[in-house]
């Protein structure tokens, strides 16, 4: 017969709270996008599409698989957060020039006219955060970029 395992103290949760870097992590990163999905209502967009369109906006278009590698995404998810990017009109899929078999990315004279008129949005809000996080913004985003570069450099092994 197998033991009933013991139950977690109720003081569980507040250490998990307390100590858990991916619980923070979450729930900062839900409260900064609703904050610029306010912001960038206006223009019809989400937080997630400005970064995604930003992200495109490079001297040659990126590949599907590079844009996904740099956005931490998979190629699913990707191509599923460009369709409305495409019915509007801000982004084009095209065949590689090189490799047909392969798809770009173009950022579209309509996609670089919302980014232009979301930057001064984007900035602002910015501001405003960088405020609340004081002097430890630069440390916190270098961190996070380490962060970042852990888990890719961990997922390429």
């Amino acid at each position: 017969m197998t033991a009933m395992p013991k139950l977690l103290p109720h003081d569980v949760p507040l250490e998990v709270y307390d100590r858990c870097l991916c619980f923070a992590a979450h729930r900062a990163a839900r409260a900064l996008a609703r904050r610029f999905d306010a912001a960038f209502a206006p223009l019809g967009i989400s937080h997630g599409q400005y970064s995604l369109m930003m992200s495109l906006h490079r001297p040659e278009p990126p590949r599907v698989s590079d844009a996904a590698a740099f956005l931490a995404m998979d190629r699913t998810t990707l191509t599923a957060n460009l369709k409305p990017l495409e019915r509007a009109g801000y982004v084009a899929v095209v065949p590689d020039e090189a490799d047909r078999r392969s798809r770009r990315l173009v950022l579209t004279a309509a996609g670089r006219a919302v980014l232009a008129r979301a930057l001064p949005i984007w900035r602002a809000v910015h501001d405003e955060v960088d405020e609340l996080v004081s002097d430890d913004a630069k440390q916190l985003r270098r961190q996070l970029r380490e962060l970042a570069e852990c888990d890719t450099k961990a997922s390429t092994r």
